[in-house]
């Protein structure tokens, strides 16, 4: 397989993992998402742009800029089948409720939610929406963009220098990765930086605190990360950087 042909595969597989959108076949064998890692900021252009638009079009169309915020809402959830939602409710349980690092574990596994998870999401739900709707007709592509780029920046960042807490699951099959694989989207995030000035470097140390943060929880409490942790990275940055540009 040539270079070029690997990489796209890559991108395919990143598309696939963190989005229900269509990334067309796969013409050979499916590369490992250790080898993939690297294109994950790769999928926030596509998933903020689209997201940006859902958003613009109710206000177009006369509606509300809350109504229009919740409808881009729902857009984001179907477009990533919800996938760093559950992270989040599951990550809230397990920190919540579990007395030990085995016991987190297990309730992290387990694919019911409880009253920790229902609370974090509704607040994430909220403070999402609540700052989208701030932003009115005032539409800033490259700032949607950026938001939703780097916080899968730093989702990665902490799949790569996180250690695995468990030995299978999407945790475990990063620890392959190495940082260089964060150069090509470091490049990326440069330039986004460079579109949205200091507007954009507010926001961008903001969402690294916050997933410095949730690292550092997750580290102490059940040992490194888990494909819960790394939602809850993706997620929690992302709503905070919407949460600073609602200040602004």
């Amino acid at each position: 397989m040539s270079e070029i042909r690997r990489r796209i595969a890559e991108f395919q597989i990143a598309i696939m993992l963190l989005t229900r959108l269509p990334a067309g076949q796969l013409k050979s064998h499916a590369p490992g998402l250790d080898h993939a890692i690297w294109a994950y900021p790769f999928v926030g252009p596509v998933v903020g742009g689209l997201v940006c638009l859902i958003y613009a079009i109710p206000l177009q169309l006369g509606a509300s800029p809350s109504i229009a915020a919740w409808i881009a809402f729902s857009g984001l959830v179907l477009m990533t089948g919800g996938l760093h939602f559950d992270g989040l409710a599951d990550f809230a349980d397990g920190l919540g409720g579990g007395a030990d690092k085995a016991r987190r574990l297990e309730i992290m596994r387990d694919s019911r939610i409880g009253s920790y998870g229902v609370l974090a999401l509704i607040c994430t739900a909220g403070l999402w929406t609540a700052s989208v709707s701030t932003m009115n007709e005032n539409l800033n592509w490259s700032m949607w963009i950026f938001v939703v780029t780097a916080s899968r920046f730093f989702m990665t960042a902490a799949a790569i220098f996180l250690p695995p807490a468990r030995s299978e699951g999407l945790g475990q099959s990063a620890s392959g990765a190495t940082g260089f694989m964060l150069i090509p989207s470091t490049g990326l995030v440069i330039i986004l930086l460079a579109l949205c000035g200091l507007e954009g470097l507010a926001v961008f140390i903001a969402m690294g605190l916050v997933s410095f943060g949730v690292s550092t929880w997750a580290t102490k409490r059940i040992g490194g990360q888990t494909g819960d942790v790394l939602g809850t990275v993706q997620l929690s940055s992302e709503t905070v950087g919407w949460v600073v540009l609602a200040l602004f």
